[in-house]
């Protein structure tokens, strides 16, 4: 099987953008609509965090350890952690805490994350 798509990964309509006349520097499109896809339900004002929130969670529904375990392309799991609560302020307030981990396969040639092995 392929490597997982930008689309699998990133949701719907989400693109890697050529350097051209009308664009001047290539890079990772990903619309608004897959951000909301995944909850984010007002992107032009959300914060970077609930951005990133929302890249994972997309992540999360294609990169699973059944994709993983049929397709030997795919380097990366998105897969629950625990959750738990804390406590946080000085008033104390509870905060839930919710795991994601990421867990990232490759042939065994080195100790460090490069980005360009995966």
């Amino acid at each position: 099987m392929p490597e997982p798509t930008i689309t699998q990964v990133f949701g719907t309509n989400a693109t890697r953008l050529a350097s051209g006349a009308t664009t001047p520097s290539s890079g990772l499109f990903i619309p608004d609509s897959a951000l909301q896809t995944a909850g984010l339900t007002t992107p032009s004002t959300a914060s970077a965090e609930g951005h990133l929130v929302a890249v994972v969670k997309n992540a999360e529904s294609y990169l699973t350890q059944a994709n993983f375990d049929t397709n030997i392309d795919q380097s990366l799991i998105v897969s629950d952690g625990f959750s738990s609560f804390t406590t946080r302020g000085t008033n104390n307030d509870s905060y839930r805490q919710d795991q994601k981990t990421i867990s990232l396969a490759k042939l065994d040639t080195g100790s460090t994350i490069n980005p360009g092995d995966y």
